[in-house]
């Protein structure tokens, strides 16, 4: 078997973040002055890529700098005790590592707070190359940060694939020509997605 880069997807799919991705958003939209946002309606909504977020959450055209501060400032007071990896984690990514598969993070959390919150969880050094919202022009369901990483570990769109939770990580996947799994235990249940970690591991060390 020929190794290959296998790609992840960050929140929903490696770390299930879901009470600190509602609560950071709820602190952003307390420091505008806005009444928060029931946990479960963020989390049906954080994927959703016909929406704008900025506009939906915070009642703004984009993103600007206070809003990432904030949101920031939130993730790393709070990781430590909100963060999991999902049960099965840590011993795929060992497995992939044996078999010499290159792996890679894209996410469209911000540089900072992925770093910091892969290092909290111990798996930081198992990537070759990591991917954020910050480091490329458009956030996923563009294809730009699959690009950069194809570029980074000087790997043929071929030789990849992109493990993802949502409609935007499939979007991208598809643009960039990279075959795409998705998996249900994140923030989206789809009926055709992979429902266990077990079951991804048998996918991915067979492609």
């Amino acid at each position: 078997m020929k190794s290959k880069l296998i790609i992840f997807d960050m929140d929903g799919t490696l770390v299930n973040s879901s009470l600190t991705i509602a609560n950071a958003i709820n602190y952003v939209r307390q420091n505008l002055g806005f009444e928060p946002m029931e946990q479960e309606y963020i989390l049906k909504h954080v994927n959703d890529h016909t929406i704008n977020p900025a506009q939906f959450f915070y009642h703004s055209k984009r993103f600007d700098p206070d809003h990432e501060r904030w949101f920031s400032e939130y993730y790393t007071k709070n990781h430590e005790k909100e963060l999991v990896l999902y049960d099965g984690i840590r011993e795929l990514l060992d497995a992939l590592k044996e078999k010499g598969h290159a792996l890679g993070v894209a996410t469209n959390a911000y540089r900072g707070s992925t770093i910091e919150s892969l290092t909290h969880l111990g798996v930081h050094d198992h990537f070759d190359a990591i991917a954020c919202y910050d480091d490329v022009a458009q956030g996923k369901p563009h294809p730009d940060m699959l690009y950069k990483l194809l570029e980074e570990t000087n790997t043929e769109k071929e030789k990849a694939h992109f493990v993802g939770d949502g409609p935007r990580d499939e979007m991208a996947s598809q643009k960039a020509g990279i075959p795409y799994t998705m998996v249900d235990w994140g923030f989206t249940e789809h009926t055709d997605a992979v429902r266990s970690v077990k079951e991804l591991e048998k996918i991915l060390l067979r492609v």
